[in-house]
């Protein structure tokens, strides 16, 4: 089972792009990636979430039967 968890969500002005630490637990072990979505800072915070899982999700070496399960 893998386990999703997000940092602190800050918005970055100068990029115009939401960041933060996400880290992916599966098998026992802790994977950590920084993580960003682009987006106006009046984005809906479920969205910047779900983009931010995305890109770590991406940034793994996981499978990609792991992303059907986000």
């Amino acid at each position: 089972m893998t386990q999703i968890d997000l940092g602190s969500v800050r918005y970055n002005p100068t990029v115009g792009a939401f960041e933060a630490r996400v880290d992916i637990r599966r098998s026992g072990q802790t994977f950590r990636y920084p993580c960003q979505v682009a987006g106006p800072m009046t984005m809906d915070m479920d969205t910047v979430r779900s983009g931010l899982a995305r890109h770590a999700l991406r940034m793994s070496d996981s499978g990609s039967n792991l992303m059907s399960h986000i």
